[in-house]
């Protein structure tokens, strides 16, 4: 949260009120602890990221480092990211933590950077740093009440947002075995056959038969998931070089609250015992489309706040492109998202940076009466940023490219 004090003071300007961040702690602290948490939260930031911008603090930056084009002064505006604000002062905008180097003194927080501000680019001598400019900060209006907004909807993000949106809360990837014994809709009342949010319905975790169950039960007890997200038919990943299937993607349609849980019913009678199954009971809460028979259904994953910091990858990778999304049938461009067959497994975390290259092409050399072929090597295509990691593939933004992106292209460390 960002909050102003408005005590009955003729306006102050921030730039000049020395004692402006002690006055906000105390306000923020006087209204909870857990405000100030959420006014600052705790971005990760690694040692690496923060041992290189101590040492760009008191060194700058070479002169050669900076980008050809590279402004005396930016005025910071709104829809602006991180990495084009990079990419305007660096020659390699995945080297963030130099960017915050250069002005270590005044941007105590990375994270929080704020359209309006005004970035001035200093070159002393073979180096250069970055500060804020002096009388450009906002002029604050103090009164007696305390007024909040979002400081995650204000500061700049550090690469659009929205365009990975969708795959961060629609998007699942599963292995063959979690997929195999995923609990799923077997039943609805009446014989409906499509259900939406309101409709009740029965699932299972459990498979085989009575005598010889597998899997585990739905339940409510104390532990257990109560919270489901429906997905329909998982689409294979493929890796495109060894043919392997390295997970399955699980389209989210809905969300299910488990109601009550599976049980074994055991009813006495002349022959002996008669065991059945009493499904679990479930309510769908969320559709994004109908729900029918046959949906499976995953644990509801942990919310959290994903913070993406370019940086380049933290040991060798090498690897291909799984699969392209966009509106061409074919090819991605830029802010368009790619599958890759890299994942935790491989070292890959958010953030990490990738250099696509090229195919390697074949020509025929014509200046040679024997004409022999020619293998041509891939060149740099572009670049793109992992922004979400399972065990074996991992999601990423194209964020530069000079032609389009397909499945099968190589990507290698920036």
């Amino acid at each position: 949260m960002r909050m102003t004090i408005h005590p009955h003071r003729p306006s102050t300007h921030a730039g000049r009120a020395g004692r402006w961040p002690q006055i906000v702690a105390l306000a923020l602290l006087a209204c909870g602890g857990t405000v100030w948490a959420q006014a600052f939260p705790d971005w990760p930031i690694t040692s690496g990221q923060r041992s290189t911008a101590q040492q760009v603090a008191q060194t700058g930056v070479p002169l050669d480092e900076l980008a050809p084009d590279a402004p005396d002064r930016y005025t910071i505006r709104r829809g602006d990211t991180l990495w084009g604000i990079s990419g305007l002062f660096l020659q390699r905008p995945w080297r963030w933590p130099e960017l915050w180097g250069m002005n270590m003194d005044q941007v105590r927080n990375p994270h929080l950077i704020f359209p309006g501000q005004v970035l001035v680019l200093n070159r002393v001598g073979d180096r250069a740093f970055l500060t804020f400019a002096q009388g450009d900060a906002p002029t604050v209006r103090l009164s007696p009440r305390v007024r909040a907004e979002s400081l995650a909807d204000a500061a700049i993000p550090p690469i659009p947002l929205t365009v990975i949106e969708p795959f961060l809360t629609d998007s699942q990837v599963v292995d063959a075995a979690e997929h195999a014994r995923a609990p799923r809709i077997v039943a609805t009342p009446e014989s409906r056959v499509l259900l939406s949010r309101g409709d009740r319905a029965y699932a299972r975790g459990q498979y085989g038969s009575p005598d010889a169950f597998t899997g585990l039960a739905l339940s409510t007890d104390d532990g257990h998931t109560q919270l489901h997200r429906v997905y329909r038919n998982a689409v294979a990943l493929v890796d495109p070089i060894t043919g392997q299937t390295l997970g399955y993607e699980a389209q989210f349609i809905g969300q299910t609250r488990l109601v009550r849980g599976e049980r074994l019913r055991e009813t006495p009678g002349a022959g002996g015992v008669t065991r059945h199954v009493e499904p679990a009971t479930i309510d769908i809460i969320m559709t994004r489309e109908e729900i029918r028979i046959g949906d499976r259904l995953l644990p509801e994953p942990p919310r959290e706040v994903p913070v993406y910091i370019p940086r380049a990858p933290a040991q060798p990778q090498s690897g291909h492109i799984v699969k392209a999304y966009g509106n061409a049938a074919r090819f991605s461009g830029q802010n368009q998202v790619v599958v890759i067959n890299r994942g935790t497994a491989d070292g890959l975390q958010r953030g990490d940076i990738l250099a696509i290259l090229k195919d390697a092409q074949v020509v025929t050399d014509t200046t040679d009466v024997a004409r022999p072929p020619l293998h041509l090597p891939g060149e740099r295509n572009g670049l793109m940023m992992v922004f979400r990691t399972f065990e074996r593939v991992s999601y990423a933004l194209v964020l530069q490219v000079t032609d389009g992106v397909k499945s099968g292209d190589r990507f290698v460390n920036p």
